[in-house]
């Protein structure tokens, strides 16, 4: 597993924690990042997916709501919620290249979710492509990623 994959996957399963214990504290989620990736730049990505999805959480679920044609969020599962959540903050909230930020969320969909969830995540993904990204639709790589 790549590397940034790997600390993709951590948020993930700290933003699924979040969601259905919304008690947990941030030190807490902190503290299981350090302790389950070792490497400093990891873990500090990690942690910054964490934290970005939940200051923007708000806008996201809007957004996400907006595009998932008769799902609300709360329909959805938590797994396929989440990696929506994560996927649509690397998409509108860093420079990750879109097509990075949905091959990724699609894996954790593979991974986490159920036999549709893969295709459910990349087709409301796809919607929340900003404009400014689909321009600069070149053949850019995550050059962390591999």
């Amino acid at each position: 597993m790549a590397r940034r994959s790997k600390a993709r996957e951590l948020a993930l399963q700290m933003l699924y924690l979040k969601d259905v214990n919304p008690d947990v504290e941030a030190q807490i989620v902190r503290a299981m990042i350090d302790e389950r990736i070792s490497d400093e730049p990891l873990r500090e990505f990690s942690w910054q997916l964490f934290a970005g999805v939940m200051e923007c959480r708000t806008m996201l679920d809007a957004r996400i709501e907006s595009v998932a044609e008769n799902w609300a969020l709360t329909r959805m599962a938590p797994t396929d919620r989440n990696v929506l959540r994560l996927g649509g903050f690397e998409l509108l909230c860093t420079e990750v290249p879109h097509r990075v930020a949905i091959d990724e969320a699609i894996e954790l969909a593979k991974k986490f979710g159920t036999a549709q969830s893969s295709q459910f995540v990349n087709g409301i993904l796809d919607r929340l492509i900003p404009e400014e990204k689909k321009a600069d639709d070149g053949v850019q790589k995550d050059a962390e990623e591999h």
